[in-house]
């Protein structure tokens, strides 16, 4: 089961590469970290936890129709991210998304 510790973890790695301008990798780690903010409100809303991508779009889908869209919007930037470089300003996207989410969700240090 994922926890907020392990959210956090992932955004400092990724903030840590985002900080030497390898935005590929840190894109990565914030997707990461988007993927794990998203298991959790579904596990604690749900109960449920998503065994891969597909059932978490499917899971997103039908609990959180908004998050669905956006991440729908941003996963052809994290299919990049295996075949190609990402500048900053798609980096910069998603990291902002990314604080955005962990910000509505409560997800921060105690």
């Amino acid at each position: 089961m994922i926890t907020k510790e392990q959210i956090l973890i992932f955004k400092k790695s990724a903030d840590t590469l985002y900080a030497t301008k390898d935005y590929t990798s840190a894109s990565i780690l914030y997707f990461k970290t988007w993927f794990a903010i998203q298991d959790f409100i579904l596990i604690e809303k749900t109960g449920r936890s998503p065994k891969d991508h597909t059932e978490r779009f499917r899971m997103l889908e039908k609990e959180f129709p908004s998050s669905y869209t956006q991440l729908d919007r941003e996963f052809s930037t994290y299919r990049d991210t295996y075949s190609k470089v990402v500048g900053k300003l798609d980096c910069d996207r998603i990291k902002g998304i990314i604080e955005n989410e962990l910000k509505i969700n409560s997800i921060k240090k105690d």
